[in-house]
């Protein structure tokens, strides 16, 4: 199972498709990363030889990826959070950070199985209240 950055690609996708599974990566980068390394993306992941990933490794060295870039997404939430601008609080408090509405469809911020009452009463107090008219 080849690896790279510490991470163990699929042996049986394409380059293309395994270097996608590198955090940071996506099609198109995975593409010119193939591209600049001079390997064939149709290849399958097993089928690369040492050279060839350490061309890859290479090219992909030019990049901030994996834990680089995880640090730094984190680094920058934490100092919104620091300076208690609405992204960070609404990060903080784990709501939707980019302008979606909670009062329904907030499934990730609600709680997929444990449900979290946000915008509006939860069904409990709904029934309550509909009993009491």
């Amino acid at each position: 199972m080849p690896r790279l950055l510490g991470t163990d690609l699929p042996e049986n996708k394409t380059v293309a498709i395994a270097l996608t599974s590198l955090f940071g990566v996506g099609h198109k980068r995975s593409e010119i990363v193939a591209k600049q390394a001079g390997v064939d993306s149709a290849k399958r992941a097993r089928d690369l030889s040492p050279s060839e990933l350490s061309r890859i490794q290479k090219v992909l060295e030019q990049f901030e990826l994996e834990g680089d870039l995880r640090r730094g997404v984190r680094d920058n939430i934490d100092r919104l959070k620091r300076i208690r601008a609405y992204r960070g609080i609404r990060h903080a408090q784990q709501l939707p950070v980019r302008g979606q509405r909670t009062r329904t469809n907030a499934r990730n911020a609600r709680g997929g199985v444990k449900r979290r009452t946000i915008g509006s009463m939860s069904k409990e107090q709904a029934t309550k209240t509909e009993e009491s008219k």
